[in-house]
């Protein structure tokens, strides 16, 4: 048979990895797909760049509508990233019939209802596996190895930069700031590291990994998002002294009443795998009615390990283009007119434990006054960790480990606290997640 051809969109980091790991492995991939693979056309923003790859047999462009509009390309990967232009090429591919395979968390979380919608109507797939995780095949289990299960939660760490800064923040004892600037001096964090810090890369990710766990549609504004800037040293410390350790996590449940869909910082209990997952590596657990909790764990990001998960992608459009579309793998896991509007829950009624850190005045009764606030709302304490206070000082720091309870009771509760002329406000707040 006739090889398919592919047009890539990009060729920085992930979409070099992609030609070197098709280049590498061709006979295997050909050997899984049933026909050969081959990359004819490639857009690059600078033709006389270096590359990390041998575009012998490619050609390059800087033009990416025309390479969208080539009728030899069958297949268009876009590695371009952003929104808006990424949104215009694919769209653009789909009106061509074209069938389209991205590692673009953000173009899927936010524009990929639109997108899938208009990939049905025209008979084409949309694949996006490299979006989420990297090199873990995580989408591809959901929604498929997992089928037979009803989804309850999924949650892990999806960000490797937040994560080898809490892990650098953890086995030196060092400072937010300072773990940032090495982390973008080793190339993990951009000059700009707001999307992955404030969380907002993890909570792309979420979304698409709660579509496909519980068949609602892509609702990224609804994300409660929080990233690790406010942690400090101390957190982390005394989190140790109570067997826990802090890590940025993506957490989609099913409740009764709707989902939870958070990204937070939050205090794991050591004895969990996850809690163990240190550096730039990513891990997830999705927990399923039958299976219960399985994990999944790999390289979250890097050429190679996403490049993996691009040419898995091409592998499964080459499978699927004899196929009748309407019996394809949707794109959602489930069939697009069976999903459902859950309700996203608002963060009050979040249900979590929590993690309290505040400064009192050093004197007796103060703590008396803490915890029967804690009791009128019926928050349960699990631990109290007082510290000695420094020579000299006034305040004494006090860290309390509640047990579960709704975020509405905890804010009341903090609110009232924080009027004491004995508490040093605000009071510190971490999520504590059990993953049982």
């Amino acid at each position: 048979m006739e090889p398919v051809n592919v047009g890539l969109l990009g060729l920085g980091t992930v979409g070099g990895g992609t030609v070197n790991v098709l280049a590498r492995n061709a006979d295997e991939i050909a050997r899984r797909a049933g026909r050969r693979i081959r990359i004819t056309h490639a857009v690059t923003r600078d033709l006389s760049q270096n590359r990390l790859c041998d575009t012998t047999g490619i050609r390059l462009s800087s033009d990416p509508y025309a390479l969208v509009d080539n009728p030899e390309i069958d297949v268009v990967v876009e590695l371009i990233g952003g929104e808006s232009l990424a949104k215009e090429l694919v769209m653009r591919a789909i009106d061509h019939h074209k069938h389209v395979v991205t590692a673009n968390k953000a173009l899927i979380a936010i524009h990929g209802n639109e997108i899938f919608r208009a990939a049905q109507e025209q008979g084409v797939m949309v694949a996006f596996e490299a979006a989420v995780g990297g090199g873990i095949s995580i989408i591809k289990s959901i929604r498929e190895g997992l089928a037979g299960n009803r989804i309850e939660w999924v949650a892990g760490i999806i960000n490797g930069t937040s994560n080898y800064i809490l892990t650098a923040m953890r086995d030196h004892g060092r400072d937010f700031a300072d773990v940032l600037k090495e982390a973008q001096q080793l190339g993990y964090a951009e000059a700009d590291p707001s999307f992955d810090v404030e969380g907002i890369d993890a909570a792309h990710k979420l979304t698409i990994l709660a579509a496909i766990a519980f068949g609602i549609p892509l609702q990224f504004d609804k994300v409660y998002t929080e990233g690790i800037a406010r942690i400090s040293s101390l957190d982390i410390r005394y989190a140790d002294e109570l067997g826990y350790r802090i890590k940025h996590l993506g957490i989609a449940k099913r409740r009764e009443d709707g989902v939870e869909l958070r990204v937070h910082p939050a205090l794991i209990p050591e004895r969990r795998l996850v809690a163990n997952v240190d550096g730039v590596m990513n891990a997830i657990v999705v927990k399923g009615d039958a299976v219960g909790p399985t994990l999944y764990y790999g390289a979250g990001a890097g050429a190679e390990p996403t490049a993996s998960a691009v040419v898995a992608d091409l592998v499964d459009v080459v499978r699927a283009l004899t196929i009748d579309p309407n019996n394809r793998v949707p794109h959602l896991a489930f069939q697009p007119d069976a999903l459902t509007d859950l309700p996203i829950l608002p963060a009050e009624a979040f249900r979590t434990a929590y993690f309290l850190t505040l400064d009192a005045v050093d004197r007796p009764g103060v703590l008396a006054e803490v915890t029967r606030v804690l009791g009128v709302l019926e928050i349960s304490i699990e631990a109290i960790l007082q510290k000695e206070p420094s020579a000299g000082a006034e305040t004494v720091r006090v860290i309390i480990l509640t047990q579960r309870t709704e975020e509405r009771l905890i804010n009341q509760a903090l609110s009232e606290i924080e009027k004491s002329p004995s508490i040093v406000a605000p009071v510190g707040r971490i999520r504590v997640e059990y993953l049982d």
